[in-house]
């Protein structure tokens, strides 16, 4: 099967060598634009992948059997919709469908109308309402961009004056203030054909750029799976409450979601909440989350693509543990250093269980540069969370990159 990846981060690399992992061979697999990591698994092609016309004209000439849309921007671009009226099978919603994540108050009103679990928000378009929101729910303030914002578009404070300049920041856009929720967070997928909703396994993220969860929101720092206090059958009821409506609220609507719905939860003491909703796999989870998947991912993936889940195999992963540590350049999240080189990688991929999922990478001659942002992820395997953080930090232990920083606290809690 011919397989076409859409994009350039450590989510598209972590997904091409899980499609390698569980059974396609690498030839099958072109990823546009990807980066210099990927690049050195499949062939990668320099192709705006935000560009429909583009897209689709590439994927019809070359005969793709499937097209995997990684991030955000293609699709609420419209690029699913163009390939499907050419013929050729998407894992991706449409652009309207992808509203779910494009726009936080569309997800509000489809959550609503399913009787979703959510937390209460005000939807605000001046500031003079944002502050009638902040002072109406009190703090912490939590506060976020109705729109895409490269996962740096919410604010969790107890500080007014910080509430009000992210809002104010974003306001051209629109902004949700929304009732804090107290409780561990969870990231749980699940694949969707239009009709039905099969899940794949949780995972937790860390969204702070530093230790104990201090500093600013960040695209997301680390992640590990399976996520062993969570109660019995707490994927079965989300499944029940949550996707599945949702996916039954579009279809009603006429927009049916095909893709993956990432569904971010909050288990507070008043029951499972939706914090949000994305319209593709999330970034870092998926590095965890696939690196566990024994099941091929293609066919499953094809399955959705082309509206028979109903059909496909239930995904089944390995008991092992996966953690992943980002590796950010230095100033990230306000201002990443770009162009600096990276040395180690070998040294790194060569530890157990370990492999090396590329994001801000390109090959400048003989070396490999960091363009900035979140660089790499390293993703651990192994038999108990001792001994995948042990081997996940051993790896970027190796890694050199000036003025890079990570966390060291990835999975700890749940390692003692």
């Amino acid at each position: 099967m011919k397989i076409l990846v859409l994009g350039s981060g450590a989510r598209e690399h972590a997904i091409v060598k899980a499609l390698i992992r569980t059974g396609t061979p690498a030839a099958e697999i072109v990823c546009a634009p990807g980066n210099a990591g990927i690049a050195q698994d499949v062939t990668c092609v320099p192709l705006n992948a935000n560009d429909p016309a583009a897209v689709t004209t590439y994927a019809t000439v070359e005969k793709f059997e499937l097209c995997i849309i990684g991030p955000e921007a293609p699709l609420v671009a419209g690029v699913s919709d163009a390939l499907r009226a050419a013929g050729i099978p998407v894992f991706g919603p449409s652009q309207k469908a992808a509203a779910l994540e494009g726009s936080k108050s569309f997800a509000k009103e489809i959550m609503a109308a399913a009787d979703v679990p959510t937390g209460m928000a005000h939807e605000c378009s001046t500031m003079e309402e944002v502050e009638a929101a902040l002072d109406d729910f009190g703090a912490p303030y939590v506060v976020k961009a109705d729109g895409l914002a490269a996962g740096k578009g919410v604010i969790v404070t107890s500080d007014r004056k910080a509430a009000l300049e992210h809002a104010a920041k974003f306001i051209d856009m629109g902004i949700l203030v929304e009732e804090f929720l107290d409780g561990e967070e969870v990231s749980l997928f699940f694949l969707a054909d239009g009709k039905n909703v099969v899940p794949l396994t949780p995972a937790q993220d860390f969204k702070r750029a530093y230790d104990h969860d201090e500093g600013p929101n960040t695209g997301g720092m680390g992640a590990y799976s399976p996520l062993p206090w969570l109660p019995a059958g707490f994927v079965e009821e989300v499944q029940r409450t949550v996707a599945q409506p949702t996916i039954d609220e579009l279809a009603r609507l006429g927009e049916p979601f095909v893709g993956l719905l990432y569904c971010g939860l909050i288990v507070t003491k008043r029951g499972i909440r939706v914090i949000e909703f994305n319209a593709r796999f999330g970034d870092p989870e998926t590095q965890v989350v696939l690196r566990r998947l024994i099941t091929p991912l293609a066919g499953l993936l094809r399955a959705a693509a082309t509206g028979n889940l109903e059909t496909a195999p239930d995904p089944i992963f390995t008991d092992e543990v996966a953690i992943t540590v980002v590796l950010a350049s230095e100033g990230y999240p306000d201002k990443a250093a770009p162009n600096r080189p990276i040395h180690g990688l070998h040294h790194a991929a060569a530890v157990e269980g370990v492999e090396v999922c590329h994001a801000a990478t390109v090959q400048d001659g003989d070396h490999l540069v960091a363009t900035g942002g979140r660089v790499l992820s390293v993703v651990a395997i192994g038999k108990n969370f001792e001994h995948a953080r042990k081997h996940a930090y051993e790896a970027i232990g190796h890694i050199k990159l000036e003025g890079s920083h990570y966390r060291k606290d990835i999975a700890k809690k749940v390692a003692n």
